[in-house]
């Protein structure tokens, strides 16, 4: 984890040389003018700032440097034109005041960045980093959530290796909040699981169900408002031994594009029903597994209604094809940069949902 600074950087830059720089300032001023324009009494202001930029201790140093200086400078002056005693009182009682308001904002900003830390933690938990060209596979992904300061909502990826092949799996949970974080926390345990020991992809989409509407019972027992909870997902498989064929069971998504040198065609539709809405499906049984062949050039782009459903001023909707026939590239790398790029400016970054861009394809190593 990277060393963490106080919440008074910005930019890689410190603003503690504020306060002495005031100090020296109104010192200067002081000394430097006549009887008519004392003021010293304005080196209140520093222990103050100091509060604002500062560790406890080092505004401490700043208050009693405060006084010292204010006594300094004012014994300077002949006797009839010196602040004495009622200012001293006020320097000394600024000094005082600003210490414990730097000890009550340094409480605040400990328990912020534990709650950062809390939320990077959970992130991490959820959307579980992955290795480069993990499970055979490059790829690159973007998440941006819409709440900023809790860092995780409820879309979710993941990539699972297993004897059956390698399995992908890119969906949305409805809704927002710690309800959806549950949700897609529990479709991602089963998926890492099923994703690995079953051998037929439609066996994994039954879990993905299954796991769906246990999850949405036992939310509705603790008395939650979750019992219409459902989620958008498309599940992927790149079986071994079939370099050109890709397997895939899309529940309600959008499908996937796949971007490569003639450009971006969509992937079929399917008539997979979002997960926990399997009972109103016409028929009985797993949905529908899809067997696609994929060029060896293609990348696979999978992304959240964030992407799709971001407006600019005019409330245009991103276009997506057409702008990952733009990128002009079918590097997952360069393709998500680019498109996290224009979904951020074509939105003036006003995310009115989590966003994630998905792109994947097999290494050209074996």
């Amino acid at each position: 984890m990277p060393r963490r600074r106080p919440l008074q950087w910005a930019r890689g830059r410190s603003f503690s040389w504020a306060a002495p720089l005031l100090l020296a300032g109104i010192t200067t001023v002081d000394l430097n003018t006549t009887e008519r324009f004392r003021i010293i009494t304005w080196i209140v202001l520093v222990p103050g700032i100091a509060a604002a930029i500062c560790g406890v201790r080092v505004t401490a140093v700043f208050a009693v440097l405060t006084v010292l200086d204010y006594i300094a400078v004012d014994s300077v002056w002949p006797h009839r034109y010196q602040a004495k005693l009622p200012d001293f009182i006020l320097v000394a009682f600024a000094g005082l005041l600003a210490v414990l308001a730097c000890a009550v904002r340094a409480g605040g900003e400990r328990r912020l960045l534990h709650m950062r830390d809390i939320a990077e933690t959970t992130r991490r938990t959820v959307l579980r980093p992955l290795p480069p060209g993990w499970a055979g596979l490059d790829h690159a992904e973007v998440y941006l959530a819409a709440d900023t300061v809790a860092r995780v909502g409820g879309d979710f990826y993941d990539i699972q290796p297993g004897p059956h092949g390698t399995r992908v799996l890119v969906g949305d949970v409805q809704g927002k909040g710690l309800g959806a974080v549950e949700t897609a926390a529990a479709l991602l345990g089963t998926f890492r699981e099923a994703g690995y020991h079953e051998k037929d992809l439609a066996t994994v989409a039954v879990r993905l169900e299954t796991r769906m509407l246990r999850h949405r019972g036992h939310t509705v027992a603790l008395g939650r408002d979750d019992g219409d909870r459902f989620a958008t997902a498309v599940l992927l498989s790149f079986p071994p031994g079939a370099s050109d064929v890709v397997e895939m069971v899309n529940f309600g998504h959008e499908p996937p594009l796949a971007v490569g040198p003639t450009g971006v065609r969509a992937l079929p539709q399917g008539d997979g029903l979002p997960l926990g809405m399997a009972e109103l499906a016409t028929g009985s049984g797993p949905p529908p597994t899809l067997t696609v062949t994929l060029a060896a050039d293609e990348t696979l782009l999978v992304t959240t209604d964030g992407v799709t459903e971001a407006r600019n001023a005019d409330g245009d909707f991103y276009a997506l094809p057409e702008e990952a026939a733009r990128a002009a590239t079918a590097d997952p790398d360069l393709l998500v940069a680019y498109l996290r790029d224009g979904v951020l400016r074509h939105s003036r970054g006003r995310l009115s949902d989590d966003t994630t861009i998905f792109a994947i394809r097999r290494t050209a190593a074996p």
